[in-house]
């Protein structure tokens, strides 16, 4: 009976410890849960979520604290502790911003941003042009206004290459976006090609048509040539500089620099001022663009779609037809093809039409139901004996704009063999809008030149001021004139043109003699 007793007792006691263990261990288990629940060191709240919620959790997070297990009940000793991965925590945090990289940007400048890639040029030159730019502002809006039309297509194709965005710029330096600039070098377009280089990059260049005025055409030259210059160079200010300046003057001035043990990057080289200012201004431009209310620069968006698409064309059309074929704007038409010499596009000329994006299937549709002639201009090839002045008189066309029409200068070769077009009868003898006219001539100043004239007998004032085309007026003003007498000596200022001269010319003119 006392061994029973005995045995009882023992089962007793270890009950009782078994108890007591449960007792523990859960006990443990609800402390271990508190900090998960009550703490504010939980990541995302501090920074995103409501101080007065991480001290009162709601019931869901409490109840979602309990530990994880299978419906069928098991001995409290035998359940393992919740681990904090197990659980779900629900609480009222604000949302977390996230970027979307694959959204696109409805404004195109934000594209251009998120190209840049290209070191950042610091120098006093960059401040200086930054400080220009931001005090015309009407000139930075008429750049941005032009630029409109030709920016999506160029980030396109420089987007393509892996190049960067910053090269979009670039036109704002050359040509300031006009695509009929024409420079005292003869380079032309909007990225200003001169002749040599321009057949370089197979850009074709005749009477009819000029591909570095053509925007498709020259924009894949252009990136055709930095890409060449970059990998010549391996640093896009010295790829920058040798479009500017010639990548063999560029190549010669960094052996010049190492033959001196001096560094051969863009701002220790010894260039040209032109080339000196040239990598400064787009970095100007760059960071006006990156950041324009800290310059006060008000930048319209520009839309992050296609301007323009391209239409292959079969046959020589008038450019006012295609225009008016398009429902478009004449100068608007000849914006976007600028390459034109002539008042009619001929079909082996250009490869295609630029029109605006939602002008394209409006102009295929005018252009099907057309049952006219498409030109009301013909050619006329020059034959030994003939005369332009005779040439125009029969065609009903006055000599000067005979020749504008035919592109025909103080230079132009013309004698047999040279191709006219010539008016039809309706043909409009108009010109073309003048903003978009290729220069005919050099550009032209007016030079002031004085004269002494002596006065003779019979001679009056207003004689004297018609023999050279001046005022009375003027003649009294640039002389103490009160009765003219025989043998008096009049200042007479004649104004006439003269070409503008290079600057190199004007350096080799001024250049000191030798000394002997």
């Amino acid at each position: 009976m006392p061994v029973l007793r005995f045995a009882a007792a023992i089962v007793f006691i270890a009950l009782c410890s078994g108890c007591a263990v449960t007792q523990v261990q859960t006990d443990q288990s609800s402390i271990a849960l508190k900090p998960a629940t009550e703490s504010s060191s939980v990541p995302g709240i501090r920074a995103g979520g409501d101080p007065a919620s991480a001290k009162s959790p709601p019931l869901a997070a409490t109840e979602s604290a309990r530990p994880l297990t299978s419906t069928t009940a098991r001995p409290a000793a035998t359940q393992d502790a919740p681990s904090p991965a197990s659980r779900e925590v629900k609480d009222s945090l604000r949302a977390i911003p996230t970027i979307d990289l694959t959204a696109v940007p409805p404004d195109l400048w934000d594209r251009i941003r998120t190209g840049f890639s290209m070191p950042n040029l610091s120098s006093p030159l960059v401040q200086d042009r930054q400080i220009w730019y931001a005090s015309q502002p009407s000139y930075v809006k008429r750049m941005v206004e032009r630029s409109k039309r030709y920016l999506y297509y160029i980030v396109e194709e420089l987007e393509k290459r892996g190049m960067p965005t910053e090269i979009a710029l670039l036109p704002m330096v050359e040509s300031a976006f006009n695509p009929m600039a024409y420079s005292r070098s003869h380079a032309s377009g909007l990225w200003q090609f001169i002749p040599s280089t321009g057949k370089n990059y197979k850009l074709q260049q005749n009477s009819w048509y000029d591909g570095r005025r053509d925007v498709v055409a020259s924009t894949s030259a252009a990136l055709d040539y930095l890409q060449f210059l970059y990998e010549m160079h391996g640093d896009w200010h010295l790829a920058l500089a040798s479009y500017n300046w010639g990548e063999n003057a560029v190549a010669r001035a960094i052996e010049k620099n190492k033959a001196k043990g001096l560094p051969t990057d863009y701002l220790n080289l010894t260039m040209p001022t032109e080339t000196r200012y040239y990598v400064p201004k787009l970095q100007a431009l760059k960071n006006i663009i990156a950041n324009p209310h800290s310059f006060g620069v008000d930048l319209e968006p520009v839309p992050n779609t296609p301007y323009f698409v391209t239409v292959e064309k079969t046959q020589d059309i008038d450019l006012r037809l295609a225009a008016k074929l398009a429902d478009m704007p004449l100068a608007e038409f000849l914006a976007l093809n600028p390459g034109h010499n002539r008042p009619v596009i001929v079909a082996n000329g250009s490869p295609a039409l630029v029109l605006p994006a939602d002008r394209a299937k409006i102009f295929l549709a005018n252009l099907e139901s057309h049952d006219q002639p498409l030109v009301s201009w013909q050619r006329y090839t020059l034959r030994p004996g003939d005369k332009l002045d005779r040439i125009a008189s029969r065609s009903g066309i006055s000599l000067v704009r005979l020749k504008e029409v035919n592109g025909i200068g103080r230079r132009t070769k013309v004698g047999p063999g040279y191709q006219l077009m010539l008016p039809l009868k309706g043909a409009s003898l108009e010109p073309l809008p003048a903003m978009f006219q290729p220069p005919s001539a050099p550009e032209m100043r007016m030079a002031v030149r004085k004269l002494i004239y002596t006065v003779q007998r019979g001679d009056t004032l207003p004689k004297i001021a018609q023999r050279y085309k001046v005022s009375a007026d003027d003649l009294r003003k640039w002389n103490q004139i009160g009765r003219l007498t025989a043998g008096q000596r009049l200042v007479i200022q004649v104004r006439q043109a003269a070409p503008v001269k290079s600057a190199k010319s004007i350096k080799k003119k001024r250049s000191p003699k030798k000394k002997k």
